[in-house]
């Protein structure tokens, strides 16, 4: 490997001197910015492919030898663009488009690779008759009506099949001005620079919620593994960055083939939907599964209003045993008279994570029966910010949270604060509430669909 160093008023025009000189084989090692203000970044390449970029450039320089003084290698790639096109145009004998259209579309092209200095493959305006009028190609009276109207939608659909590549490319570098000057305005901390290439990325995930530190971290580690070659194109970026996030986020498969007894208990603050989520929960076991399993619940939420006639409705309503208890020994009791149950589900009084007294009377629920291991799962809001999140896990954490649930995601618009939790605590999530119809709003939680909520937004299949 051969070791390069690059310096420039930023990065990018820093990366774009390496770039013309090593090509698209090189891979950025460091990127740092120095005392006077400027950047410098060290790139790396293999000597076979250095020795294959010297050739070239040599093959170039020869060629150059007999083009024009002010003659390009854009230039002359467009010369031969035009060239090709004019042929394609010749052979066919017929017009896909009105020309003026044509005419738009190459000018637009043009003027936005002047402006962001790319190359182009339209050719520019033709000075021949097509600007002064509009001429007819002639009849050939040995083809049939049937053969002609053919031919014509051949030429058509190979016309419009080369300009929408030329719209997707024209998308591609509206992006890239649009973000021209995203190296002044961008981030700059502690070396970690970020590229214009990235800067629509970074917004995305900056308006998310996610933490400062978990998205520069990432940022970093897309920076360090990102092949340039797909820098340039803003799908494969996305898509990079996407596997980058998936493989972040945690998750727990849902475990129905336990011969055991399956207690699970719902904790967490007021009013995120535990009692809504265990009615959820409880509708998929015993109904909506390929088994109907056995369910059980019990209640120990007996401080709010409605909460005990909510479940029984819900009970009622699923055939389901339901029993309310308010001490550690009717606690006990109640897991001994359903244990017939394949799962009990256990609701809890909502409390604020600084009620330390109602935390100290749910852990001795925890501990109440050595003979039963119980599931806790802290229910959350997908609404409530990351810092907040954070605060609701540590405090939570003394019952020994076992798995995460994130309710109200049809609530919100940010999912980042989720992404960063998860991230942060490496705590697994199992289920996502994603409504409040019972039962039918609640999804097995994925990493798949966590990210593409946090990049795409939320949508309601």
């Amino acid at each position: 490997m051969k070791l390069f160093t690059y310096k420039a008023e930023t990065s990018a025009l820093a990366l774009a001197q390496a770039k013309q000189e090593l090509g698209d084989e090189c891979s950025i090692i460091s990127q740092k910015k120095l005392s006077d203000g400027s950047y410098e970044i060290s790139v790396a390449i293999n000597e076979e492919d250095l020795k294959r970029v010297q050739e070239n450039k040599k093959k170039e320089q020869r060629e150059d030898a007999f083009v024009a003084k002010n003659n390009n290698i854009a230039e002359r790639l467009e010369l031969i663009a035009a060239k090709e096109l004019e042929k394609r145009r010749a052979a066919n004998a017929a017009a896909s488009l009105p020309e003026d259209v044509s005419l738009q579309l190459s000018d637009a092209v043009r003027q936005i690779s002047q402006i962001a200095n790319l190359p182009t493959t339209m050719p520019p305006p033709p000075t021949t008759a097509y600007n002064k009028q509009e001429t007819k190609p002639a009849l050939d009276k040995k083809e049939s009506p049937s053969k002609k109207e053919e031919k014509k939608s051949k030429t058509e659909s190979g016309d419009l099949k080369a300009i929408r590549g030329e719209i997707d490319r024209l998308n591609d570098k509206l992006k890239l001005i649009q973000n021209m000057f995203w190296e002044e305005r961008g981030p700059k901390r502690e070396g970690l620079i970020i590229p214009h290439e990235f800067a629509e990325i970074f917004r995305i995930a900056k308006g998310s919620g996610m933490a400062k530190e978990h998205l520069d971290k990432i940022m970093q580690l897309t920076l360090e593994l990102m092949p340039i070659k797909m820098r340039e194109n803003s799908v494969l970026i996305k898509r990079y960055f996407r596997e980058v996030l998936r493989k972040m986020v945690y998750c727990r498969t849902e475990n129905l083939n336990s011969n055991g007894k399956n207690i699970m208990m719902f904790v967490g603050p007021t009013g995120v939907g535990k009692t809504t989520t265990l009615a959820k929960l409880a509708a998929r076991y015993s109904r909506m599964l390929n088994k109907n399993y056995k369910v059980g619940i019990i209640t120990l939420d007996t401080y709010r209003i409605g909460a005990v006639d909510q479940l029984m409705f819900y009970a009622k309503k699923m055939k389901l045993s339901i029993d309310t208890v308010v001490d550690t020994e009717e606690f006990v009791n109640a897991l001994d008279s359903l244990k017939y149950c394949d799962y009990i589900l256990i609701d809890t009084v909502g409390s604020s994570q600084h009620d330390r007294a109602k935390l100290e009377s749910l852990k001795s629920f925890v501990n109440a029966d050595a003979n039963s291991k119980i599931d806790v799962n802290l229910v959350m809001s997908a609404t409530t910010k990351y810092e907040d999140l954070k605060d609701i896990y540590h405090t939570f954490s003394t019952l020994g949270i076992d798995t995460l649930i994130f309710t109200k995601l049809d609530e919100t618009h940010s999912f980042g604060n989720i992404f960063s939790l998860i991230y942060e605590t490496k705590k697994s999530t199992s289920y996502f509430s994603i409504g409040q119809e019972v039962p039918n709003d609640l999804n097995i939680a994925s990493s798949d669909f966590l990210v593409d909520c946090l990049l795409d937004g939320f949508i309601k299949g």
